[in-house]
């Protein structure tokens, strides 16, 4: 019945493959796959591709050359900022994601007054444009982020993943969270200012919530790379991290972890996503830590 486009989709994946475009590559062979029966010789060869391709592009960042001078490095950096800007804009241009947008910062804007409504709203669509950013690396499709009030906002998905592109997908949210969490900080420490410290300890709160590890949260997704040995290891780094900030929420994280360390589990052992998830509890950690700290001292 798909014959002709599941020949279509396979020139396609092929070439994008031949031109190293993966992630366009690994779109194709995931269309490819919905197209066939579950059990299928062909479905299997296609899982085949999709795994090899996905590795791949896991691996790709480790693999980048590395800059070789002082320009070259600011040059990285601004192709990396450019390249984030590109994806924050075009999250935009979606009707669904701007509209919801707006009423959740009205929603926000009567709660808290309409600066921090804004700053809030915006470090909310960074962590989802992270979601996004990492599903369109491993080719899968995805909806635009949805705001809903008083919840934070979703990015919709209807194709599988393998734990390891999950766990990934997971964290990424966090990981741009506290890159906007730090962006916040920033601009608190430069300007005294006590709104954007106040936003910067909010959206570190907000991503550390997140990590709890159970599912639909990010930390339960990021738990499903670990194997046990990960997961027992995270529950020092969690402690520690309590016992420098003490911040309260971490107790929860560290009792749901606690839990979660001894259900069975078939994950093999995934170093990166190790380091990621426990770089991101301690460094969010601290950086609420932080921020709680310059409000203290900074201008209303």
């Amino acid at each position: 019945m798909h014959a002709e486009r599941l020949k279509q989709l396979g020139r396609e994946a092929e070439d994008a493959t031949a031109r190293g475009a993966l992630p366009e590559a690994l779109a194709a062979w995931r269309t490819a796959r919905d197209l066939l029966p579950a059990g299928s010789r062909q479905r299997t060869v296609v899982d085949a591709k999709i795994e090899v391709l996905s590795r791949s592009v896991t691996a790709a960042p480790a693999s980048t050359a590395r800059p070789r001078t002082a320009w070259g490095w600011v040059a990285a950096a601004a192709a990396l900022v450019a390249g984030k800007a590109k994806l924050l804009l075009l999250g935009l241009t979606k009707a669904g994601t701007l509209v919801s947008m707006l009423l959740a910062f009205g929603v926000y804007w009567t709660v808290w007054g309409w600066r921090f409504a804004a700053g809030f709203v915006a470090s909310i669509f960074v962590h989802e444009i992270g979601h996004v950013a990492a599903l369109s690396g491993y080719g899968i499709r995805a909806t635009a982020p949805m705001f809903l009030p008083g919840v934070g906002a979703v990015v919709r998905f209807r194709q599988q993943m393998a734990p390891r592109e999950e766990a990934r997908v997971g964290l990424a949210g966090p990981l741009w969270g506290f890159g906007a969490a730090v962006a916040a900080l920033a601009v608190a420490t430069a300007t005294g200012s006590a709104l954007w410290a106040a936003i910067a300890h909010t959206g570190a709160w907000v991503n550390l919530f997140n990590l709890i590890p159970i599912v639909p949260l990010d930390g339960g997704r990021g738990f499903r790379g670990l194997d046990r040995g990960q997961r027992l290891a995270a529950l020092p780094v969690i402690a520690g991290a309590w016992y420098v900030t003490g911040e309260g929420l971490l107790l929860l994280l560290l009792v749901v972890a606690l839990v979660r360390a001894f259900e069975a589990t078939g994950t093999p052992r995934d170093t990166p996503v190790y380091v990621e998830y426990v770089g991101l509890v301690g460094g969010l950690s601290l950086l609420a830590s932080v921020a709680v700290g310059v409000a203290r001292t900074a201008v209303p």
